[in-house]
C-alpha cells in the first residue's frame, strides 16, 4: 500500500491556519485528481480543497470547525494500483442490483461528487439536504439556490397535529461554524470599540430625477440603485477628512491610525451563508457606471460564494444597507479594524415643510457610526453634513473639488 499524505495548503496568500469547514469524502472513498474532498474557510473565502491525485481515501484530519494549521497532514490517498489478482475484468461480479431511480437528462452520474458552489453546500447543510437528491435545473449539473428552493417547495406538507406539537418540543444545536463563526467573531471584535452613531435624513427627491433621467438616457444600461450615489458622496467626504478612511487595529497596533489614499469601500450584503463584506477597490478612480457594475459584480460573488479573497479584504470604509426593511433608524457595527461606517436606511415620501406649505420629498435617513477613540462627534457631524449635501445636490457629486472622472 502506497499511502500520499496530503497536506493542507496555503489558500490565503500567506494565511497560517484556516478552518475546515466541511469533508466531502470519508475514508474507503475513491476519488480522481478532480474530486472536492473537503471545504476550507479562510477570513471570508470559503475555498474547495482538490484530491491532487487518484487513489483511495485512507485518513482525514479534523472535524468540521477545528481550525487546522497550513501545512499540517490533512488527508491521506492510496494510490495503489487495483489488485489484478481477483475475478477477471471480463468476468461480471455478481451483485444486487440497485433500484432504479429515475433521472433527468441534466442529472449527475449516480456516485459522482454533486457539483455546487460553496455556499449552496452551506445552505443544503443548514436545511440538512441531501445534494445527492437534488435534481440540477442547470445543463452543467451544477446544484443552485434555486434548485434547493424547488426541492424545498415540493417536499412540503402540511404537517399532522401530533407532528406539529413534537416539532414544538423539540429542541436543537446549531454548530457555530464556518461563515456563522467568523461573524461572530467581527461582532465580538467590534463590540471593544466604543460608537458614536449620527443620524440624519436626507432629501433624495432631486437624486430619484437624476436617477430616472439617467434610466431615460441609457436604457441600455442597468439602472443604478442609489448605493454608487452614496459611494461617491463618500469618496469626496473622506478626501476633505481622510482620518475616517482609516483602520485602527488597537490590537496589533494600538497607537498608530493608519490612513489611505484609496477608497477601498465595503458592501455589507447578506448572504446564504451569513453576512459578508465584498469591496469595490479604488472607488475614488471610478465613475457612476463603473460603480454600478463593481456593485453588482462583487455583491453577486459574495452571494454565490466565487468571490476571491481579495474581493472579500481590506475595505477602509464601509456602506451597509437592509433596503426595503431598512427602517427609519440603525445603529450600524463598524466593520473593524475600520473606523467608519455609513447606513443606509429605508427611503419613502415624506410631507417636508418648505416655507409655506407642505411638499411630497423623497427622503432617506442616513445612521452611521464612528470609532469615538479616533473620530470626534464633530467631525463625524462635519463628515455627514458633507455627504448629506452632496446627495442632495446630486451635480456636485460630479463637479466637487478633487473629482477626475
Amino acid at each position: 500500500m502506497t499511502v500520499r499524505t496530503i497536506r493542507l495548503p496555503d489558500v490565503g496568500e500567506g494565511i497560517a491556519e484556516a478552518e475546515l469547514v466541511a469533508w466531502h469524502v470519508g475514508v474507503g472513498d475513491v476519488v480522481t485528481s478532480d474530486t472536492v474532498v473537503a471545504e476550507v474557510l479562510t477570513d471570508k473565502a470559503t475555498v474547495e480543497i482538490y484530491a491532487p491525485v487518484a487513489g483511495t481515501v485512507s485518513f482525514i484530519r479534523g472535524e468540521p470547525g477545528d481550525v487546522l494549521a497550513v501545512g499540517s497532514d490533512f488527508v491521506g490517498i492510496d494510490t495503489t494500483e487495483p489488485s489484478t489478482t481477483g475475478p477477471s475484468a471480463t468476468e461480471p461480479i455478481a451483485t444486487e442490483s440497485p433500484p432504479s431511480v429515475p433521472t433527468s437528462p441534466n442529472a449527475v452520474a449516480r456516485g459522482a461528487q454533486p457539483t455546487a458552489a460553496p455556499a449552496v453546500r452551506d445552505r443544503a447543510r443548514t436545511l440538512a439536504i441531501d445534494l445527492d437528491r437534488i435534481d440540477p435545473s442547470d445543463p452543467s449539473g451544477r446544484i443552485t439556490h434555486e434548485d434547493l428552493d424547488r426541492y424545498l417547495i415540493g417536499a412540503t406538507r402540511i404537517p399532522s397535529s401530533s407532528e406539529r406539537t413534537t416539532a414544538r418540543a423539540a429542541t436543537t444545536e446549531i454548530p457555530v461554524i464556518g461563515m456563522r463563526r467568523k461573524v461572530a467573531e467581527r461582532m465580538t471584535a467590534a463590540l471593544r470599540i466604543p460608537h458614536i452613531t449620527y443620524v440624519d435624513e436626507i432629501d433624495m427627491t432631486a437624486l430619484e430625477h437624476l436617477r430616472a433621467s439617467l434610466a431615460t438616457e441609457h436604457p441600455d444600461r442597468a439602472r443604478p440603485t442609489a448605493i454608487p450615489f452614496v459611494v461617491r458622496a463618500i469618496v469626496l467626504g473622506v478626501a476633505d477628512q481622510p482620518h475616517l478612511n482609516a483602520t485602527f487595529d488597537d490590537e496589533a497596533r494600538p497607537e498608530v491610525l493608519t490612513t489611505y489614499g484609496a477608497v477601498h469601500v465595503g458592501i455589507a450584503t447578506q448572504t446564504p451563508t451569513g453576512l459578508i463584506v465584498p469591496v469595490i477597490r479604488d472607488a475614488e478612480s471610478l465613475d457612476l457606471w463603473e460603480t454600478a457594475a463593481e456593485l453588482t459584480r462583487v455583491t453577486a460573488a459574495a452571494r454565490d460564494g466565487s468571490a476571491k479573497r481579495k474581493e472579500l479584504t481590506g475595505s477602509t470604509i464601509t456602506i451597509t444597507s437592509l433596503g426595503a426593511l431598512g427602517g427609519l433608524v440603525t445603529t450600524p457595527i463598524i466593520n473593524h479594524p475600520e473606523v467608519a461606517i455609513v447606513g443606509i436606511n429605508k427611503m419613502q415620501t415624506r410631507p417636508v415643510w418648505d416655507g409655506t406649505s407642505f411638499q411630497p420629498r423623497r427622503m432617506m435617513n442616513l445612521s452611521s457610526s464612528f470609532d469615538h477613540r479616533v473620530v470626534d462627534g464633530w467631525d463625524a457631524a462635519t463628515f455627514i453634513q458633507r455627504v448629506k449635501t452632496l446627495l442632495e445636490e446630486p451635480a456636485l457629486l460630479f463637479v466637487s473639488r478633487g473629482t477626475t472622472r
